[in-house]
């Protein structure tokens, strides 16, 4: 009779998963601990869903919990599970079949039950979190005052740093999170004294008070006098309190969040010395303080996919963590490493030392999820550590995600958390596995894990980034790697200045220089690899990006056993090289891209405006030089299409005004090229664009000017002339749109207006003195004024008649632009109409006086 190998020898009998030791041999790893995957799982899609669902959805919510629960409850009172002790082996033989039969018949049953169980029992308490969450967004007299957009008075406890939006201090916006604590319901009707509440707002606060709330930190308590209004449906917020006048303090914050705010700004005073990218970075590589960081720095970060760098999150936890407990594969042997165990501690002070540790670590660097969920991995492996249970990264990992979702279902929607928790998975999971593989192969131990590592962690956060930007960085990985061996250097020496700073300014500043020198790498790392044409490419953005990217992501993972023939891998290779370095001849060959001959070009730059003039070829003029009129909203999308037709060289760039959508690009335009000056409208409002243009172009040496009425300006074989404005604005023509340069471009055989965001008080303005510019009638190209709205002079239209209408626009916007009355307007006069959202970037060329349009689909 055969023995009967229990459920332990049958695991001891799985194929061993390999890891490396820390001096480099491989050993065994221990399975992965997956049993706490499913319900974080569940928990996570059920909380995510629950908020997305609304009020009107919440007795359902309760319901589906309850069921869930009694469902769970039944599976588990039917587990039944026969006795397999050691009296049942002793039978006969056919007894020994019988009982064998039937403990292979309940086993599927307890491996199907108890798992499922585990997952409604994590779904149902999800639910009841998420309503419980939520309850507070509904309750007490706050929401009704928000959406009867009342005024009142009200104290409050502030739970997150203020944020400016823009602009200089009393001129820009100031953005926090608090919850209101009492509101005073007075507001003109008889008294009815101030109500407890318990309600989580956001305060924008604005004017000349706005320095006030600058400076708070969290757990300051305050009164104030703010206009209420709704919040957006589906944030974690109940309302939006829009104050002017200062805070008056109530209560000063604790004494924790005043040493962390202490700390924090010793390390920025410790960094003014430094080059501006160092005294930008290195505060956002210790405690992620990026409000220094030059603008084409933080582009050049996007670009690179070296962002995560400044958002603090498990790196920087395991620096310290490993500064204390030493490498964790030796953390319960006799040579465990760290300052714990060369002062000679036992295992439980050392891991209450990193409980105490980590909670410092919240504190200073703000409890944003990324923290959060490093934090709560970092508390349940030194909860492990401190009982003597084996480590087991992936089990934590599940916990903590289980854990905080049910603490704050917030975080199921939170994009930081999403993306620190998949890149964190890929490192524990597909890290080790890649890593064996290249091992096996040849590759070095050190080099097999960083490798794998980086591109585990680029393979599972690829989809997630493009459903906020529809890129996809081809330098991300090596990036990556060579920026990782300054990341620790830089951040030990950071957390050093940043401690030393309140003992000693000089020392601190000292170890500032010192962590300057990895900093700096770091950032002309990016900044070289940004530049690289091919740095990164477009991609379908949205869900359906999503699930394109991560097919092709996991085909590529199956091709890649072909690497071992070298024919392939060279061939690749040299592909890979074209893709990046994009020679124009060969751009030009495959996608026939920049056309040849061009003269304007539309750039797709979503819900904005952004174009390029082309001076011609004639002499004195370098190839690559543009004239650029307006950057559009995303730095990244003009930097784009600036590359792909070779500009960089701007004589002149024009904003026509100073709206989000046609000035906030203006980092992507600077990134990498000269630009003579920056001519604007004489209009200087909104104050906060104004002040956002001119604090880019200072720090890029760019002088700026002001259009003139009627000036006259030339490049190669472009002249233009400014129409509008004529001179200060009147009552009659309000507001920045009618601010907006209008200029009339000619070249040879080509005349082109180009209204920027006129409506129609300028426009009719404009049509009385069209006899004062014979040029404008008839024309050739018209850039239709803002994006092609219903706010058009019909008039004017049709006095310009022009042959070509560019309409620049962002798909899907919410403004309904453009608007088909314009559509059928510009029709109506004989105009043939391209539009961005559909067309994608528009090209006109003139061969031989013969003018033709391409276009550039994403």
């Amino acid at each position: 009779m055969r023995n009967h190998r229990g459920r332990g020898d049958a695991q001891s009998q799985r194929a061993p998963v390999t890891g490396r030791e820390p001096n480099g041999s491989m050993r065994e790893r221990p399975p992965q601990d997956l049993r706490l995957v499913g319900p974080a799982v569940a928990a996570w899609g059920t909380a995510a869903a629950a908020l997305g669902a609304g009020t009107a959805a919440t007795p359902w919510l309760l319901g589906l919990a309850a069921a869930a629960a009694l469902a769970a409850v039944a599976l588990l009172l039917t587990d039944r599970r026969t006795p397999t002790g050691p009296a049942h082996h002793r039978t006969l033989h056919h007894r020994t079949l019988h009982h064998r039969t039937l403990r292979h018949r309940a086993t599927p049953l307890r491996a199907f039950s108890r798992p499922l169980a585990g997952l409604l029992l994590s779904a149902g308490a999800a639910a009841v979190a998420t309503t419980l969450a939520t309850a507070d967004l509904h309750r007490g007299p706050l929401p009704g005052l928000a959406a009867r957009q009342a005024t009142a008075t009200v104290e409050l406890t502030v739970t997150t740093d203020p944020r400016e939006t823009g602009g200089p201090v009393g001129r820009s916006y100031v953005l926090l999170q608090a919850t209101v604590n009492r509101v005073d319901l007075t507001e003109g009707r008889p008294a009815r004294g101030p109500v407890t509440v318990r309600t989580p707002v956001t305060v924008l606060a604005r004017g000349p008070g706005a320095e006030r709330w600058a400076g708070l930190l969290p757990s300051t308590r305050l009164r104030a006098e703010a206009r209420l209004s709704p919040a957006e449906a589906g944030g974690d917020t109940a309302a939006v309190l829009f104050t002017r006048g200062p805070p008056q303090i109530l209560e000063r914050p604790s004494l924790v969040q005043r040493l962390a705010g202490a700390l924090r700004a010793g390390l920025r005073r410790a960094c003014e010395p430094l080059d501006a990218d160092p005294r930008g970075l290195l505060p956002g590589l210790v405690d992620g303080d990026t409000s220094r960081m030059p603008p084409d720095l933080d582009q050049a970060f996007l670009t690179t996919d070296l962002v995560h760098i400044t958002s603090v999150s498990g790196s920087n936890l395991s620096v310290l963590m490993v500064l204390l407990l030493g490498a964790a594969a030796r953390s319960r042997t006799p040579e465990r490493g760290g300052v714990a165990a060369r002062l000679g501690l036992p295992l439980r002070v050392t891991a209450l030392l990193g409980v105490a540790c980590t909670i410092g670590f919240v504190v200073l660097c703000r409890p944003d999820p990324s923290v959060l969920r490093a934090s709560a991995t970092c508390l349940i492996m030194l909860l492990a550590l401190a009982t003597g249970r084996r480590a087991a990264p992936l089990a934590a990992l599940a916990g903590a995600t289980l854990l905080l979702m049910l603490v704050d279902p917030w975080l199921a929607r939170s994009y930081g958390f999403a993306l620190s928790a998949l890149v964190t998975g890929g490192l524990l999971t597909l890290g080790p596995r890649w890593a064996g593989a290249l091992t096996r192969r040849g590759w070095p131990p050190h080099l097999a894990e960083a490798v794998a590592c980086a591109a585990a962690a680029q393979a599972l956060c690829g989809p997630l980034l493009v459903l906020k930007a529809a890129q996809i960085s081809l330098v991300a990985i090596p990036c990556n790697l060579l920026a990782e061996v300054a990341v620790a250097p830089a951040t030990l020496v950071g957390f050093a200045a940043l401690a030393a700073a309140p003992v000693s300014m000089g020392a601190a500043t000292l170890l500032a220089r010192l962590g300057a020198v990895p900093t700096a790498w770091i950032a002309a790392l990016a900044r070289w690899a940004a530049e690289i044409p091919g740095a990164e490419i477009g991609w379908p953005g949205g869900w359906t990006g999503a699930l394109l990217l991560a097919a092709a992501t996991c085909a590529l993972v199956c091709c890649l056993p072909v690497l071992r023939y070298r024919f392939v891998a060279a061939l690749l290779a040299l592909l890979l090289v074209a893709v990046l370095l994009r020679p124009a001849p060969l751009t030009r060959l495959v996608t026939g891209w920049p056309p040849p001959h061009w003269r304007v070009v539309a750039c797709d730059v979503g819900q904005g405006d952004a174009l390029v003039l082309s001076p011609g070829t004639g002499p004195g003029i370098d190839p690559g030089t543009a004239l650029v009129i307006d950057t559009g909203p995303d730095p990244r999308a003009v930097d784009r299409c600036l590359r792909t037709l070779g500009i960089t060289r701007i004589p002149l760039l024009l904003l026509t005004h100073e709206h989000a959508d046609h000035v906030e690009g203006l980092p992507g335009v600077l990134h990498g090229r000269s630009v003579g000056a920056i001519e604007t409208t004489t209009d200087a409002d909104p104050q906060g664009e104004t002040a956002r243009v001119r604090r880019w172009a200072g720090a890029a040496g760019v002088p700026l000017v002001a259009a003139v009425p009627g000036e006259r300006r030339s490049l190669g074989e472009l002249h233009w002339q400014v129409l509008w404005p004529q001179g200060p604005l009147g009552p009659d023509t309000p507001g920045p749109n009618n601010a907006s340069v209008a200029l009339l471009v000619t070249a040879p055989g080509l005349r082109m207006g180009f209204l920027g965001d006129l409506e129609p008080p300028a426009q009719s303005r404009l049509l009385e003195q069209l006899s004062a510019f014979p040029g404008l009638r008839h024309l050739d190209v018209l850039k239709v004024a803002h994006h092609g709205s219903a706010k058009q002079d019909a008039d004017l239209i049709r006095a310009l008649a022009p042959r070509l209408a560019l309409i620049s626009v962002g798909l899907g916007n919410s403004y309904g632009h453009p608007a088909r009355s314009t559509l059928e307007l510009l029709r109506s006069v004989g105009s043939t109409v391209l539009r961005t959202d559909t067309d994608g970037a528009l090209a006109v060329t003139d061969e031989g006086g013969r003018l033709a349009t391409a276009t550039n689909p994403r």
